[in-house]
């Protein structure tokens, strides 16, 4: 096994912004550390499905004069962004993960890397993605173990944030695509309400899941970032509340609800006590939980989650029957064994099972809403995966504690607190819609912050 040094960390890009202001230091010659920092592990992490250096270094030559004239676009000029390689980018092909798809070039921004562009961001590279972010796995490993899965659909997104060789990267989630990378790779992961950030030029898989979500090395960039891409609108859906070039300052949660639902039954023993003890720790610091040992309310709302979350995944292949099935027919083999699969699976999904399904998804959102309003609680706690990152590279990890808020459509953040086996774990904390601003502030309460 090879297991990578310690990453330094990384400076925050805000501190790394105060010297461009100050004319300490510049864009560009960050850029060439982060040039080297990539190229010295990229032999070995396999995250870009796309480089081209030299376009970098003239995106932060150009960041290195607005700074200079005293006209820096906002709080994220000059930051280097991965970007998933279902998101279409006008410079960079767009391949899907998939071999039929390679090199691709559609000559178009994404909305999200539209916005990043104007507030100055520099899209760094195309980071790889499993096939049409629900197939089979790339070549990515773990940032911090080789041996094992860096998680998907988000892979190369999740390990060079998790491997500190860039602040900030796009991600995207359908069932566990954000969180379980960040998670697996001990980053931060925010997957927002449906819709509160543009998915246009996103690849399509499921116009009931499909959310864009953010990867990161620290809540402000991730909440500046998440702000920025919000700002040039999301046609159909309610703006970000509380979008803003900072985040929200810390809130301390008064009560959160915990959750165990049947993802408990996939954590190991040993496994189990390391989050009863980080809810000892949040307790510790007069934070009260409610479970189900505690309340009929969460129990009837775990038991209606674990009877209809499966039809999640069903009603994902009904909205992804095209354009797949059309790819399956051109493409054939070159399409892999689960995308096939999955359009089988939905093939004889008739109109009135997928109203049925949207009808349990409406009820499960009610039922969400009204527990965390009965119960007077803040927002919901439970595991971001089922443990650490498994051995192997054939599966992406279990996607069982993710899918229930992608289901929903409800915001959530993975928070880099726990370790098991010596690995990174996240800690899921998930709220309602539209409440992502109130959960950025009590995440950074939860990880240590204490308002200003």
């Amino acid at each position: 096994m090879y297991s990578p040094p310690p990453a330094p960390p990384l400076t925050p890009f805000a501190t790394r912004r105060r010297a461009y202001l100050s004319g300490a230091r510049t864009p560009r010659e960050d850029m060439e550390a982060t040039i080297e920092r990539v190229l010295a592990r990229e032999a070995t992490l396999h995250a870009f499905a796309f480089l081209d250096v030299e376009a970098c270094r003239r995106a932060a030559d150009a960041s290195t004069e607005r700074y200079r004239a005293g006209r820096p676009r906002g709080v994220l000029d000059g930051c280097p962004v991965g970007i998933k390689d279902i998101i279409e980018t006008r410079d960079m092909p767009t391949g899907c993960g998939n071999a039929a798809f390679a090199g691709r070039m559609t000559g178009r921004d994404a909305a999200c890397v539209t916005a990043l562009r104007e507030a100055g961001a520099i899209p760094f590279g195309k980071t790889v993605t499993t096939e049409f972010a629900i197939g089979g796995p790339g070549p990515t490993v773990n940032a911090h173990d080789t041996e094992r899965t860096p998680g998907g659909s988000s892979s190369g997104s999740g390990a060079v944030v998790g491997a500190g060789l860039l602040p900030l990267a796009l991600g995207t989630q359908t069932q566990g695509s954000v969180l379980r990378p960040a998670s697996y790779n001990g980053c931060f992961g925010y997957k927002g309400t449906l819709g509160a950030l543009p998915t246009g030029g996103v690849h399509p898989l499921s116009v009931t899941h499909d959310h864009l979500g953010l990867l990161a090395n620290s809540l402000d960039e991730l909440w500046a970032a998440a702000s920025a891409i919000a700002a040039i609108g999301s046609p159909g859906h309610p703006r970000l509340a509380g979008a803003a070039d900072s985040a929200p300052a810390p809130a301390k949660p008064r009560r959160l609800i915990r959750l165990t639902l049947k993802g408990w039954d996939e954590v190991s023993v040993a496994h189990r006590e390391i989050f009863n003890a980080q809810c000892r720790a949040l307790a510790a610091r007069g934070v009260e939980f409610i479970g189900r040992e505690d309340s009929e309310e969460v129990r009837a709302l775990e038991s209606y989650l674990d009877a209809h979350v499966d039809g999640s995944l069903d009603m994902v292949t009904y909205d992804m029957r095209f354009p797949y099935r059309d790819y399956v027919e051109q493409h054939g083999e070159a399409i892999g064994p689960r995308i096939h699969g999955l359009i089988a699976r939905g093939r004889d999904m008739t109109a009135l099972d997928y109203e049925e399904l949207r009808l349990k998804q409406s009820i499960a959102r009610r039922l969400t809403t009204r527990t965390l309003t009965a119960l007077d609680a803040d927002a919901f706690v439970l595991p971001a995966a089922s443990g650490p990152a498994p051995k192997g590279h054939a599966l992406t990890g279990s996607r069982t504690y993710l899918a229930y808020w992608s289901w929903l459509g409800f915001p959530s953040f993975s928070l880099p607190l726990m370790a098991a086996d010596g690995l990174p774990w996240g800690l899921q904390l998930a709220g309602t819609a539209q409440m992502d601003a109130r959960l950025c502030a009590l995440a950074r309460w939860v990880c240590g912050e204490v308002p200003s």
